[in-house]
């Protein structure tokens, strides 16, 4: 298959997923393996393509994260940059120890169809357990509950958890609504996903050439706009379909996989 054509195919995947709770880093591992898009320039490429989901985001929620400018430490002074920092720290602490680990030992065809499955039946249970919600919309979320969210995306590190099925069933969890823990995990992700973008691409500089340009941009470009619908679409269906129904899902991508591919 031309390369242009797994361009734009892997960034309809990374535009699709990123945001949603089903993995994007198990579904981009999956595809690869489909695909046989494998190697450095493979994984120099998937780096570049989900700061074309990132920018969907920013372009989203661009007021939203004009307003977090601001350091407000009293209670219920609404959503502000420190709810995000105090989010951010678990799983950044921990992605930079053990970097080198995770992406030497779990980024593989099994530990995604593991993570998935996990991850699927954390989603269930956090949608199954009936909690009193304290946190309706974003504005709603205390430092505590940003936090307790920040844990849960420690999960995520392990491929095929996914970093919103995490999040999203943790302040589930402890108290918030599907839809402002779904809106916080968007916002968490963006300065999460820009250093671990980052230091992804400065680590694999020498793996960027003029000649890939073509394939990078139309790849990025693809993730950027299917990003962008991804999450209007995702946040309409959180109106009508309950967090399971991502479970279901994962559950019969793990089954198809290890049906057809691993047997």
């Amino acid at each position: 298959m031309d390369d242009l054509i797994k361009a734009i195919i892997m960034g309809i995947v990374e535009g699709l997923t990123e945001f949603l709770p089903v993995s994007s880093t198990g579904h981009m591992i999956l595809m690869a393996e489909l695909l046989d898009f494998h190697g450095d320039r493979a994984k120099t490429f998937e780096v570049v393509i989900q700061l074309g989901a990132v920018l969907a985001v920013l372009v989203l929620y661009w007021k939203r994260f004009l307003s977090l400018l601001r350091f407000d430490l009293k209670p219920g002074s609404g959503l502000n940059a420190v709810h995000i920092a105090v989010a951010m720290v678990p799983a950044a602490l921990i992605g930079f120890v053990f970097r080198d680990f995770i992406k030497d030992y779990l980024f593989s065809w099994t530990t995604v169809l593991v993570g998935l499955v996990a991850g699927g039946i954390l989603m269930i249970v956090a949608d199954k357990v009936k909690r009193k919600v304290t946190a309706e919309e974003l504005d709603d979320i205390t430092y505590k509950q940003a936090f307790i969210i920040g844990l849960f995306q420690i999960l995520a590190l392990w491929p095929g958890f996914s970093r919103s099925g995490s999040t999203i069933s943790g302040g589930m969890l402890f108290g918030t609504s599907q839809k402002a823990a779904a809106e916080f995990t968007f916002l968490v992700s963006v300065p999460i996903m820009l250093g671990a973008s980052g230091v992804d691409l400065i680590k694999s500089r020498d793996f960027l050439t003029a000649a890939d340009l073509p394939l990078f941009l139309i790849g990025l470009v693809t993730s950027f706009i299917v990003g962008m619908i991804a999450i209007v679409t995702f946040l309409n269906l959180l109106k009508k379909l309950s967090l399971s129904w991502f479970a279901y899902y994962r559950f019969i991508i793990a089954a198809l996989f290890f049906i057809f591919v691993i047997l």
